[in-house]
């Protein structure tokens, strides 16, 4: 058997695969956020880590199963870093937590200028969502805090030290908008070192690593951990020949062509098109949207408008007749929270007015058909130049009748397919593990 945790920002998820990979097992929990020393929200670190502990355990003393392979897939931009008794020395921080305009002016400045730095870290300027940027954040605006920090792991790899205690990095995890890595060097951008933060980062290991669990963990054939979306593609090289992009779906939308592997210009690092590294270190182009959170809070908004239950639009179905309507009438509009339809050149509304719908149906098509418009775009980013004929869509999108067919309706020349790894990341990271991994 072979385990995964599958960390994602909402979901914490725990898989048993057998020796097909074939899904034998889950469960999983959530937590609610806890606040960090500026009353931010931020990840609950110890009940998560007492969680997995625990439920690996009980996995372990299960006598139907026999876990021969453990490893982790994990949301990006979350850093955990540790003080001299291996304990964690600040907060994990949420990524939408607020930096410091100055201090981010003043980071630019010293580095040769936003945009020029973007394009060579293949980090569109993300504030704390560039999380190499929480270094330099937790150095100056919490200087107490950044001496008592010893290590820092990418959080895919603080949980691979919580199981075997070794001290790793990971290409996956430094390479997506981390500014951290110089992409036309191929190593960390000159500013890790002249900030001496290269001494708290340990040793870039290969993807497919094996390292062993503590004694009390079962001595475990344990993998290093991997950042999600680059997980979750590698079910797909593995079945497939021909060229291919993943929409990877939930919180984050993010569209990856493997077989790009182009320069990226300005304009398309502020529509936030980069570069990830993959788990042998090579570019890989991609595009990303916010479109699950934006998802939430319209559809929270919906449901108080119009007065109805939650799980409302998973009832509804593609209709051709009203998605033709919506495509043809411009001028009702959302406005968004999350998202900027601006920077594709898409309009929005000026202010958010939900009695311009006469009913759900009518504001949810309106949604999901502006939502798809931005979508394309961000689809197109990584097509451009590098086309292919098929899109998989995997996540928890590829169950939305409707986001699905607008799609296939405004991508004609794409074959659009459903995932068949509706947990691809986790399947992803069971790959580099157990006997059959391909990387």
């Amino acid at each position: 058997m072979t385990a995964i945790f599958d960390i994602g920002k909402t979901n914490k998820k725990f898989f048993l695969f057998d020796a097909e990979l074939n899904e034998v097992f889950s469960t999983y929990t959530r937590f609610e956020a806890v606040l960090d020393e500026d009353d931010f929200p931020s990840e609950p670190l110890l009940l998560l880590s007492e969680w997995m502990l625990s439920t690996f355990k009980n996995a372990l003393e299960n006598l139907e199963y026999e876990i021969q392979y453990l490893n982790f897939s994990c949301h990006g931009a979350s850093f955990v870093h540790i003080d001299d008794n291996g304990d964690p020395a600040t907060p994990l921080y949420d990524y939408l937590k607020p930096y410091p305009e100055e201090l981010l002016a003043r980071f630019y400045e010293e580095n040769g200028g936003k945009m020029n730095f973007c394009r060579k870290t293949s980090s569109p300027p993300l504030a704390m969502l560039n999380s190499g940027l929480q270094l330099y954040f937790i150095k100056y605006a919490k200087p107490e805090l950044f001496k008592k920090i010893k290590h820092s792991f990418h959080f895919p790899q603080y949980l691979c030290y919580l199981f075997t205690g070794e001290m790793v990095s990971d290409y996956t995890s430094i390479g997506c908008h981390t500014a951290l890595w110089d992409f036309e060097k191929n190593e960390y951008h000159e500013w890790v070192k002249r900030e001496n933060i290269t001494d708290l980062l340990p040793p870039i290991l290969p993807g497919n690593t094996i390292l062993t669990t503590l004694e009390p963990l079962g001595n475990i054939a344990c993998g290093i951990g991997v950042h999600d979306s680059s997980a979750a593609l590698l079910p797909y090289l593995e079945q497939n020949k021909d060229p291919f992009a993943l929409l990877s779906t939930g919180t984050w939308s993010i569209c990856i062509n493997p077989f790009n592997k182009s320069n990226l210009t300005k304009k398309e690092l502020k529509q936030d098109c980069l570069q990830f590294l993959s788990v042998k270190g090579l570019p890989i182009k991609i595009s990303r949207l916010f479109i699950g959170e934006e998802h939430k809070f319209q559809i929270e908004k919906l449901y108080q408008h119009f007065k109805l239950p939650q799980g409302t639009y998973k009832k509804l179905r593609f209709n051709a007749m009203l998605a033709k309507q919506i495509f043809r009438q411009p001028t009702k509009r959302f406005r968004f929270k999350h998202l900027t339809p601006e920077v594709y050149g898409l309009r929005q509304a000026a202010c958010s007015d939900l009695d311009i719908f006469g009913e759900f149906h009518e504001a949810y098509y309106t949604f999901i058909h502006e939502l798809t418009e931005m979508q394309v775009a961000a689809i197109k980013l990584v097509l451009k130049d590098n086309p292919v004929e098929k899109l998989y869509i995997d996540g928890g999108f590829n169950a939305n009748d409707i986001f699905v067919e607008m799609l296939r309706r405004k991508l004609p020349h794409l074959s659009i397919i459903t995932s068949d790894f509706p947990n691809g990341s986790a399947l992803g990271a069971a790959m580099l593990v157990s006997s059959k991994q391909k990387v």
